[in-house]
């Protein structure tokens, strides 16, 4: 069997990048299941469908083409249908989007199999808030990652702006909270760790710390 890590966890926690780096370290293939859901988001917008209309929006789910690359700074660059959202992905609108449209099973369902085809030899790391717990449950290693609003928010907020999107961190905190509560209530695929997971709170730990922190851990399972 393909071997895979995953690494779940809230917004703002660092679980992209803490995917992208063990990824490139392990030269295995990596997804960001959340940029589906945003891709997804981001395309219901240019086809002017609601956050209501879940037949439609798992139909589309089928239909947009992504794909993810590598820039020459070592960035990762999502592409939906052969343009890159990458910027768009990041707006605070899409993530709320994304996160309303992603409790529709019909949805959930379609993009399923989408990530499940992400496992690849020689091997996966995919991030996401469902990757240990339904949709790699065999996975090799299970992180969740966790960290308080405040410093979620701060952290969400650089990296807006250096995007050049401005923000309040007042209403960001407000924003984060309540998609985590939505995420963790919702009946299908509620955001929570795998029962074998292993969690790792990044408030005060910088990219460095949590990456040495996570290998250690990998290097303990054999990988």
């Amino acid at each position: 069997m393909i071997p895979v890590i995953t690494i779940d966890g809230p917004s703002g926690v660092g679980k992209g990048t803490l995917a992208h780096q063990l990824a490139k370290h392990l030269k295995w293939h990596y997804l960001d299941s959340g940029a589906l859901y945003r891709v997804l988001a981001l395309a219901a917008k240019k086809h002017n469908l609601s956050d209501q209309e879940e037949s439609q929006l798992a139909t589309l789910a089928t239909q947009i083409s992504i794909e993810f690359a590598i820039d020459d700074n070592d960035n990762v660059l999502v592409m939906m249908d052969s343009n890159n959202v990458t910027t768009e992905l990041r707006r605070e609108d899409t993530a709320s989007f994304a996160s309303q449209i992603s409790a529709f099973p019909a949805v959930r369902a379609n993009l399923l199999q989408r990530q499940k085809d992400f496992r690849q030899a020689p091997g996966l790391v995919t991030d996401g808030r469902d990757m240990g717990t339904v949709v790699f449950p065999d996975a090799n290693v299970k992180f969740f990652l966790t960290a308080t609003s405040e410093e979620r928010a701060k952290r969400r907020a650089k990296q807006l702006m250096q995007n050049g999107i401005s923000v309040n961190l007042t209403s960001l905190i407000a924003e984060i909270t309540e998609r985590d509560k939505r995420d963790a209530n919702r009946v299908i695929s509620p955001l929570k760790p795998a029962a074998d997971g292993i969690v790792i709170d990044t408030t005060h730990l910088d990219q460095k710390a949590a990456f040495e922190k996570a290998l250690e851990f990998i290097r303990q399972a054999g990988l």
